[in-house]
């Protein structure tokens, strides 16, 4: 259950997140209270870790509430209800916010009786009318009826997010006639999953289980090694045990009864360095969650398995023999937290699944010892994930190249978001830039020459051309700051014209400003003239966005370079 010291978390981050913002966009927080700081952050910390929307200004592009904008945009519209839209286009689904932030904790479920979305912005989606909205809600209704009238399946999740324990009590009728008629799911989400987003040096976690002889196989790296690793057969139930956020039970391989097992949690702290982070409502949890009740002896055969390392790992043969007791130190789950994470949430679910399913399931765990070698830890974490849907930029996350750039970085007061939601190294240093992990590598090639692959290759930057543009001698890691620096300050310029400043011209900007010594507005200017000059060879009109991204555009801009 979460407690105050979450809450308190929480609120910190939240007031961290949006100073970030205010440093980045130059904004004046004179006349406003902490409470409202706090508020604010809080939508742009929630957002980022539900959307996996890093950059700053993404962010703030997402949220649609009222005051947010009046703040941020002086921009003054009637957000009715919906405080963020969101739509990812890769994997067809709109999300959409509800916030309730609270000001002081309280103990206890609160419940969220109101109405969650007015009836106008329901009514302007089901009867595809958005004359009487205005601003961004009007623009995120449009783009979102778009959506569902395409030929595309689009699923449309509600976030209902507060600060305190919440459930979902009588729905409004017209919440509940757009459920029917487009099946909208509702998500609510309390402090007690917040709290799991925050990326905190977890304590050590130690566990011991016993094996049957025939449940458990030793590999070493050579046959003088003293180090030994382990691939293991275990019971879900001892899965739930070891990995639980109470540490005698975790130390209590002999336990006979269960009943204790039921009512744990897991230690969040066992995923600190799982690449994939806190998923919600994953549809492969949905997968795990059924095959273990409705077939848990072949959940064996169903589920990949997990992948753990230890610091340390001790084993010795006891019960004549028959039987090997395994100690762990440190254990990390590096591969299969979703599994873990559904295991957990089924065994919550109903007390007698422990007994019933939990127990009759058996799942292959992998257990390395990496002896508290840091780099190994991340090799393995990311080519035992290679294999999975994860995102090349999250498996790479964990490179010690990627790291060193982070502690690099903070030294010049920049945020390098390598994961979702961080705030910075040090919680009490001011920072005045963030910039996440995907944008630093879309402004390194632009630098290196390729602007024209920033946005539609950016996968590639972190898979073909990752070796080339962070690992080879062409990176320089102290032109870091300089380049991000040029960033940001390049988007403000942009932004004080009549120009549309979208990223991918702030890419070609980057590009430009290594190939002539001009000043910003000066290149502005020259990159403008040039995309408004060029003709596609196909001679059809095509729009500014998809002039950035052909190859033949990039030649152009070369030979119009080549003519200063």
């Amino acid at each position: 259950m979460a407690n105050l010291n979450d809450f308190k978390v929480i609120k910190r981050k939240s007031a961290k997140s949006f100073k970030l913002l205010t440093e980045v966009m130059n904004i004046n927080t004179d006349a406003l209270d902490l409470t409202q700081i706090e508020r604010l952050g809080f939508y742009l910390f929630i957002i980022e870790h539900i959307t996996g929307v890093s950059d700053v200004f993404d962010v703030t592009d997402i949220v649609t509430d009222t005051e947010f904008n009046k703040l941020i945009f002086n921009n003054n519209f009637d957000d009715f209800g919906l405080d963020a839209i969101y739509i990812n286009e890769d994997e067809k689904h709109i999300q959409l916010f509800n916030f309730k932030y609270r000001e002081s904790f309280k103990v206890g479920k609160q419940s969220v009786n109101s109405t969650i979305l007015s009836s106008k912005f329901i009514n302007a989606l089901t009867t595809e009318n958005t004359s009487s909205l205005k601003g961004k809600i009007k623009i995120g209704a449009e783009d979102i009826l778009k959506k569902l009238t395409s030929n595309d399946e689009y699923k449309i999740t509600l976030y209902v997010v507060s600060n305190e324990e919440i459930e979902i009590k009588n729905k409004d009728a017209h919440l509940t006639l757009f459920e029917q008629s487009y099946g909208l799911e509702i998500v609510p989400i309390g402090l007690e999953e917040i709290s799991q987003f925050v990326t905190l040096r977890p304590k050590p976690v130690h566990a011991e289980l016993i094996v049957d002889n025939d449940a458990i196989m030793s590999f070493s790296e050579s046959s003088i090694s003293s180090s030994k690793s382990y691939i293991l057969r275990l019971p879900l139930s001892e899965i739930v045990r070891i990995t639980c956020d109470d540490h005698n039970l975790r130390a209590s391989y002999s336990i006979e009864d269960l009943t204790p097992l039921s009512k744990v949690k897991i230690d969040i702290s066992v995923l600190f360095d799982n690449v994939r982070g806190l998923v919600l409502k994953s549809k492969y949890n949905q997968n795990i969650y059924d095959s273990l009740k409705e077939d848990p002896s072949k959940f064996f055969m169903f589920n990949n398995g997990l992948t753990l390392t230890a610091n340390d790992i001790k084993a010795e043969s006891v019960n004549a023999n028959k039987k090997v007791k395994i100690s762990l130190n440190s254990i990390q789950v590096l591969n299969g937290g979703q599994s873990l994470r559904t295991i957990h949430s089924f065994n919550a679910s109903d007390p007698n699944y422990l007994e019933d399913y939990l127990s009759n399931s058996e799942v292959l765990v992998r257990v390395f010892n990496t002896s508290k070698n840091s780099e190994l830890n991340n090799k393995i974490a990311e080519y035992t994930n290679s294999q999975n849907s994860i995102a090349n930029v999250d498996l790479k996350s964990l490179r010690s190249e990627q790291l060193s750039i982070e502690q690099f970085l903070n030294e010049h007061d920049i945020v390098y978001a390598r994961k979702t939601g961080d705030t910075g190294l040090d919680d009490n240093k001011n920072y005045k830039h963030k910039i996440s992990m995907e944008k630093f590598g879309q402004i390194l090639i632009s630098v290196y020459g390729m602007p024209d692959k920033a946005t539609n290759q950016k996968k590639e930057i972190f898979n073909k051309y990752y070796d080339t543009l962070f690992v080879s001698d062409w990176f320089n890691i102290e032109d870091s700051p300089t380049y991000i620096e040029e960033y940001f300050q390049t988007k403000k310029e942009y932004e004080k014209t009549n120009f549309i400043a979208s990223d991918q011209k702030l890419f070609y900007m980057m590009y430009l400003s290594t190939k002539l010594e001009m000043d910003i507005i000066k290149l502005i200017n020259f990159l403008e003239k040039s995309i408004q000059s060029y003709q596609p060879l196909s001679n059809k009109n095509v729009t500014e966005a998809r002039k950035l991204i052909q190859s033949q555009f990039k030649k152009y801009l070369d030979e119009q370079i080549a003519l200063v």
